[in-house]
């Protein structure tokens, strides 16, 4: 699904964020990458949904060479990941059911393809009695669950989750986990970039450690 061959990221003032990075990720895994901040993680992330290019080396995601794919692919290429932030991201002013909406507009769904598809993801994320509900009356992890709700509408193979518990307290930390690993199981492929040793600790499974921008261990846990 993801191939990082001996990639290297270097930034105007010579800072080097990546060092010769080779990581591969399969169809359907759940994998942590873990680090300290300024260890790497965010920019590993923005080279593979395109935000950035690599200085050298190769990126390659569901058989599409990342350097050959010219400017006006990008969008199209972005689909394929679902992304959710530590800060949410949703709008403030729009209820849950059109924050999760919104997602699939900017696509060109079908208002009947919307009808369909939000409140599924709502009841999958188990938000479907908060449907009318403004983001500020939602609890952090509510808001979380919104988030990951609107990544997963449009069906994307990969699901990117950029220190999705940052801002949770442990027990709204562990659902939220227990939330992407259930999606995963159905069969997407999830990325988590976390510093969380404690959440890690409670999941297992593979954990990719950066360090200074170097891939120090790569193990199961």
């Amino acid at each position: 699904m993801i191939e990082i061959l001996d990639v290297c990221k270097a930034y105007g003032s010579g800072n080097r964020a990546l060092r010769d990075i080779n990581i591969t990720i399969g169809d359907g895994e759940f994998v942590f990458i873990m680090g300290r901040s300024g260890s790497g993680k965010t920019t590993l992330l923005r080279l593979l949904i395109k935000e950035e290019e690599p200085s050298s080396g190769e990126i390659i995601v569901n058989g599409i060479e990342l350097q050959k794919m010219r400017r006006w692919q990008i969008p199209r290429y972005r689909r394929n990941f679902g992304i959710v932030f530590q800060d949410f991201r949703l709008l403030k002013d729009r209820n849950v059911f059109e924050n999760v909406a919104f997602a699939q507009r900017v696509v060109g769904a079908s208002s009947r393809a919307i009808r369909e598809s939000v409140p599924e993801m709502l009841t999958l994320v188990g938000l479907s009695s908060k449907y009318k509900s403004l983001p500020q009356h939602l609890s952090g992890g509510e808001q979380q669950r919104v988030a990951i709700a609107r990544a997963l509408v449009n069906q994307p193979e990969i699901l990117l989750a950029d220190e999705p518990t940052g801002n949770l307290d442990y027990q709204n930390a562990v659902e939220i986990m227990d939330l992407l690993w259930d999606i995963n199981q159905m069969g997407t492929t999830v990325v988590v970039v976390t510093h969380s040793q404690e959440i890690v600790d409670q999941m297992g499974g593979r954990v990719i450690t950066l360090d200074r921008g170097r891939v120090i261990g790569d193990e199961i846990r």
